[in-house]
Order: structure tokens, then C-alpha cells, then sequence
């Protein structure tokens, strides 16, 4: 199978490129070369949001295309439009962010989805992913998967949710986790969501999919005492009611990462997963994916990278102990 990665260089799109050689597959990446491609790869130039940055993929062929862009769709459905008659598959990697509020607990892929043109300029990010999921499907038509992701998390993680946490139980001491502790959290694994894209799409699988794991899959008391565990420094959780927090005005998701309260908890974490399962998602261990995003911390020094369109994450570190009572 030969398949092209717009991208290729971080997170999400770096797994599809190590699973794809891992499978054996022939892999081309297409970005502007502002990371070192991997090993194994042809590299391919282009800038997709500048005139003519769609140059280097005029020629070449292709089994299967995985797009991860996060921004205007424009971008998704010119690139889409070039490759449909060169191209076997299209799969765009979307998320759960398209659904239009309110989203219950146990939605599926018929749930309503944000208003949005494949068309549009930069937006906010749900309009963003809608979008690009229609100029997917423009082009491909039933040839396009749209993998709905939710909470990512995983190696080479370059928004800082699980990198911010084992961080911070590296530090050790009491550390403040944010309750109910029997919360349940719904997430995929990169490795996951990039396996489970390329065998669907070497499967011929097309339409849309809620792509993490079942809800409850792990609890947020599972999931910090796993960072605990693994970063080995005595860290001691002191679990407070996220009422409490919330008057503090402690913000989830961006102060405690993966934290989330009410409604937005219920979407995040209550996502129906039935049609991705019956289409052979698997899921690893959360032990698994813990340990292993530990240890490629540590092996690049202990500071995760950071992609700069998205806001710095994490509790200063007074706040913490002041409501630690320290």
C-alpha cells in the first residue's frame, strides 16, 4: 500500500507514519520541512495555505491519504479536489468537536453537526473540522473516512494534557486532583486512531466514525495514580470536589488538563463508539500509553513540544498549594 501523510511530523500524523512502516507500507509526506521527516519516508514540499503550496503533489500516486490539518478547510478541499482521480482513499482525521451543542451523553454519528462550508477561512475549531469533513467527502464521496477523535492522548503528545500531568507528579509532593475521582474518561491512543485509520481505509471503510475508546474506559482516579506510578517520585494526591475548584475559579481542561465538568464532560467522555468497534477499533492498555508517553518524555529531556496555536496548559503552581491549604 502506498500511502501519502499531509503532515507526517508530529503526534497524530507522526503515528500514522511509523504505523503505516510498520506495516509494511510505502510512506510520502507532504509539509513545509519545518521538522525532519522520519526515517523510511519520501519527503515532499508545500506550503497548503500559500498560493501554489500544492505544487509537489500535481504527480504521484496513491492508495490511501490521511489529512490531520486543523484549520481553514479551504486548504482540506483544494488538497482533497487535487487527489481524488490519484488517490484510492481519503482519510480525514476530524474529531467529536463537530457536534453541534448540546451534545448527550451516548451520541452517535447521527447527532447534529455545526454549520459550516468546505470553503470557509480560518474559523474556530469545530467549524474548521466540519468543513474540512465536507471537502473531503466533496471530493472522495464514499471514499472518505472521517475518523471523529476525541481527547488524543499518547507519545509524542504536542498539546501538553498528559505530558502536563506526568510532569507535575515528577515534581512529587502533594499534588491536586481534581474530583469526582471515579469520573469516567473517554480517549484514543495516537497509535490507536492511526491503526485503526489505515487498516479501515486498506479495507475500503468510508464515512463517518466516533474514533476513542468506550466511555469509562478508565476514571481520572485510574489515570493520575498511573502518572504517579510511572514518574516515581512519591507524588501524593489530594483529591478536591470539583465544586470547590469551580468557586476558585479553576478552569478544566486548560488549568487541569482532561478535567471537565456537566455538559462538557458528558460530550468529552459520552461519546458512542458502537460503529468504530464493530469496525475493528481496538484499544491498548491505559497503562500502556501512560508509561510510554513517560518514557518518550524523558527521553527528549523532559519538556513535551508544544504546538503554538494552542493555549499553554497547566495550574501555577501557588494556586495549587494555596488550595492545597500549604
Amino acid at each position: 500500500m502506498r500511502v501519502l501523510v499531509l503532515g507526517g511530523t508530529e503526534f497524530v500524523g507522526r503515528a500514522v507514519v511509523d504505523e503505516a512502516l510498520a506495516m509494511g507500507w510505502e510512506v510520502t509526506v507532504f509539509n513545509r520541512g519545518s521538522q525532519t521527516p522520519p526515517a523510511g519516508v519520501t519527503a515532499l514540499r508545500g506550503d497548503r495555505s500559500a498560493p501554489g503550496g500544492l505544487a509537489a503533489l500535481e504527480r504521484g500516486e496513491w492508495d490511501v491519504v490521511v489529512d490531520t490539518w486543523s484549520w481553514a478547510p479551504v486548504a482540506v478541499r483544494d488538497a482533497a479536489a487535487l487527489l481524488a482521480d490519484r488517490a484510492g482513499r481519503y482519510v480525514y482525521v476530524s474529531s467529536r468537536s463537530v457536534y453541534a451543542d448540546p451534545v448527550p451523553f451516548g451520541a452517535d454519528e447521527s447527532a447534529p453537526v455545526v454549520a459550516a462550508s468546505a470553503g470557509d477561512g480560518d474559523g474556530d475549531y469545530a467549524r474548521n473540522k466540519a468543513g474540512a469533513e465536507l471537502g473531503a467527502v466533496a471530493a472522495f464521496g464514499d471514499r472518505a473516512l472521517l475518523a471523529r477523535a476525541g481527547l488524543i492522548l499518547g507519545p509524542y503528545e504536542n498539546i501538553g494534557r498528559l505530558p502536563w500531568w506526568l510532569s507535575r507528579m515528577a515534581r512529587g509532593g502533594p499534588v491536586l486532583a481534581p474530583g469526582p475521582a471515579e469520573a469516567g474518561l473517554q480517549y484514543i491512543d495516537a497509535r490507536d486512531l492511526a491503526a485503526w485509520c489505515l487498516r479501515a481505509a486498506e479495507r475500503g471503510v468510508g464515512g463517518a466514525f466516533n474514533v476513542v475508546s468506550q466511555p469509562g474506559f478508565t476514571t481520572m482516579r485510574e489515570l493520575l495514580e498511573l502518572c504517579a506510578r510511572v514518574t516515581g517520585a512519591g507524588a501524593e494526591l489530594r483529591w478536591v470536589e470539583g465544586e470547590r475548584l469551580l468557586a476558585a475559579g479553576v478552569r478544566p481542561w486548560t488549568e487541569l488538563p482532561i478535567w471537565l465538568t456537566g455538559e462538557d464532560s458528558a460530550f468529552m467522555y459520552g461519546g458512542d463508539v458502537g460503529k468504530a468497534v464493530a469496525a475493528g477499533l481496538e484499544i491498548r492498555p491505559v497503562e500502556e500509553t501512560v508509561a510510554d508517553t513517560w518514557a518518550w518524555l524523558r527521553g527528549i529531556g523532559g519538556k513535551a513540544p508544544m504546538r503554538p496555536d494552542r493555549p499553554a496548559v497547566g495550574l501555577d503552581p501557588a494556586v495549587e498549594a494555596k488550595l492545597l491549604g500549604e
